[in-house]
């Protein structure tokens, strides 16, 4: 074999290879770090039991399945959200079907916008359970409306829940884990933290503010290297997050939801916030396409991401005032092009 019949060889080996990894990415539902951790990174079964874990945001949604996930993985729970009847909901079923006992979890209501009431909610978890090994910041409300149509209150009250909600509870558990150099903050934030879309503008703001301060507070703890600042930024994911979410004004919400069975299932969600809490991951984009290819641009080639997602941005508006959901075209027409 001569030395230029290898080279054609190993070229066509390496054209195969990216296609491969191509087509793989194309069906890729994380970024590639998460996916490899997935794959080959330290499982949560391992590394998360026995482990105190204070959610937030925990009596639907995301926060709901992620307690129904860590109650089968032996930890103890905490739970807060401002409904206490839906969060004994979520703690029965936990009781129902995870292995956990009564002692091991913790009804907590908690409004994050009455940071009055933080710093005694975390004596309380402190009380009880006389540690708090990880808080998952994930309380808090999105919107579907236009600038034009939204009154300043509504940016108000996106701000004072999604963010200084959030940084405030923070605060109040910060020094517990530094007093131990150890435990970890998981936020999670949204791809909308990333990029930005129309019908969305305060709620980006709230998430863009979410990540610079958690980043920012990341390299102020570079000390305590035990202590783990986690971003998990979701896309489009099958919640009643879109049904709740903040109009025009701070009184009103979107009455229909549409169709969520084409975005990315909840308990799938979960189990890669998990893989990256387990893995001690500092940022996680979970995501289907078109969107995870979107973000990616945002992040390498912002100025192709800039002529993309204001074609797209029509479309979702579009979307919006017909009464579907708003990034729903998006998933057809990839999945159609995919298949």
């Amino acid at each position: 074999m001569n030395w230029e019949l290898l080279l054609w060889l190993l070229a066509l080996c390496a054209l195969l290879l990216l296609v491969v990894q191509l087509l793989r990415f194309l069906r890729a539902d994380g970024d590639l770090t998460l996916l490899w951790a997935e794959w080959q990174g330290r499982r949560p079964e391992w590394e998360l039991t026995d482990m105190v874990v204070w959610v937030t945001g925990a009596s639907s949604g995301i926060g709901e399945e992620l307690a129904y996930q860590l109650s089968k993985l032996g930890v103890s729970l905490v739970l807060s959200a401002r409904r206490v009847h839906e969060l004994e909901r979520v703690k029965r079923r936990c009781l129902e079907n995870g292995n956990l006992k009564e002692k091991d979890i913790l009804v907590l209501p908690l409004d994050l916008t009455d940071t009055g009431s933080h710093e005694a909610a975390t004596e309380a978890v402190l009380q009880e359970f006389g540690r708090i090994d990880i808080l998952v910041n994930n309380g808090g409300i999105s919107q579907r409306s236009l600038c034009m149509d939204t009154s300043l209150d509504v940016y108000r009250k996106l701000i004072e829940l999604n963010y200084l909600g959030t940084v405030s509870l923070t605060k109040c558990v910060l020094p517990h884990m530094i007093e131990r150099k150890q435990g970890k903050i998981v936020t999670v934030n949204s791809i909308l933290g990333i990029i930005s879309a129309p019908l969305s503008t305060g709620y980006c703001a709230s998430k863009h503010a979410l990540r610079g301060f958690f980043n920012g507070l990341r390299t102020e703890l570079a000390a305590y290297p035990g202590i783990i600042v986690s971003n998990i930024c979701p896309g489009p994911v099958q919640s009643n997050i879109v049904e709740n979410s903040l109009a025009g004004e701070v009184t009103k919400t979107i009455a229909n939801n549409g169709d969520q069975s084409h975005k990315m299932t909840t308990s799938r969600c979960v189990r890669l916030m998990l893989i990256s809490m387990a893995n001690d991951l500092k940022e996680v984009w979970i995501s289907q396409q078109p969107f995870l290819l979107v973000t990616y641009l945002w992040q390498y080639m912002p100025t192709w991401a800039w002529w993309i997602t204001s074609k797209m941005g029509k479309k979702r508006i579009e979307n919006f005032k017909s009464g579907v959901d708003a990034d729903s075209s998006y998933f057809k027409i990839f999945k159609t092009k995919r298949d």
